[in-house]
């Protein structure tokens, strides 16, 4: 995983989904949960990382 995506989806969960996907479906996701509240926009963003990271491992 880039530091830099992690630290960007702690201090602004959407921009470490779009430093990661891009537009997509899992950003769209990600701005609605950070609007719920910030714990949910961290949490799916550092799971959408680490799950591309391991795509990209593999």
């Amino acid at each position: 995983m880039k530091i830099i995506n992690i630290i960007a989806a702690i201090v602004l969960p959407p921009l470490g989904v779009f430093l990661t996907m891009g537009v997509s479906q899992a950003l769209l996701i990600n701005v609605l949960l950070t609007l719920l509240g910030w714990i949910p926009g961290v949490i799916h963003a550092l799971w959408v990382i680490s799950k591309q990271s391991e795509k990209a491992s593999a």
